[in-house]
């Protein structure tokens, strides 16, 4: 009898083992095939990544430091500084030496009479004041005439794009220029800025001087 009951229970812990087998063979089998399953989506995921989606950008910086036409306004804008500013320079300093000599006048009571004096100074302020008002005004129009030169530039080079874009089929072009961009981070093979701009140079016909 204990001969029996030995045996029934090595059966016993046999069949349990086979039991637990089975089930975690079949289990096993669930995880690996959804493992499999799985790997495969990411595998399909990846490689649809890869494939290079119809969009670019451009670095409007580094564009308008290469562009020609961008170039030749920037040119044209900065001679019309140097010139304004010698200008104004020339008579800021005929100002300060008419009120330098001025003041040795006063000092060495030069003046005939106070009024005279009174209306010497009151030229002199006078000038002060409207060589400060033609700084202001200049600066005015210097502003004024970038804001322009910054529009014509934007035109053309949209403009150059919807053709330029009739071949390259981008879906979207992307301006991507300093703290101002809206694109954070992007690969370098989106990057188009030296494509488009000698694209835009060989259309570019310089003006005749």
């Amino acid at each position: 009898m204990n001969k029996n009951y030995i045996i029934n229970g090595v059966l016993g812990i046999a069949v349990i083992a086979l039991f637990i087998l089975h089930f975690t063979e079949k289990k096993c089998s669930s995880q690996c095939q959804e493992q499999n399953q799985y790997q495969d989506t990411v595998s399909v995921e990846e490689d649809s990544v890869a494939v290079k989606l119809p969009i670019a950008y451009i670095n409007s910086d580094s564009l308008l430091l290469n562009y020609n036409y961008a170039k030749e306004l920037n040119e044209t804008l900065l001679r019309k500084i140097e010139s304004s500013r010698a200008n104004l320079n020339q008579k800021g300093s005929k100002l300060q030496a008419d009120m330098l000599e001025f003041q040795k006048k006063i000092d060495n009571n030069a003046f005939l009479s106070p009024e005279r004096a009174q209306q010497e100074h009151a030229g002199l302020m006078k000038r002060k004041q409207e060589l400060e008002e033609q700084m202001e005004r200049l600066q005015q129009e210097l502003t004024m005439e970038q804001m322009k030169m910054n529009q014509q530039v934007t035109d053309t080079v949209i403009a150059a794009l919807k053709i330029f874009n009739q071949t390259t089929k981008y879906q979207v072009i992307f301006n991507n220029v300093g703290r101002s961009s809206i694109l954070l981070l992007a690969d370098d093979a989106y990057n188009i800025t030296a494509e488009v701009t000698d694209y835009l140079n060989q259309r570019y016909i310089p003006a005749k001087k």
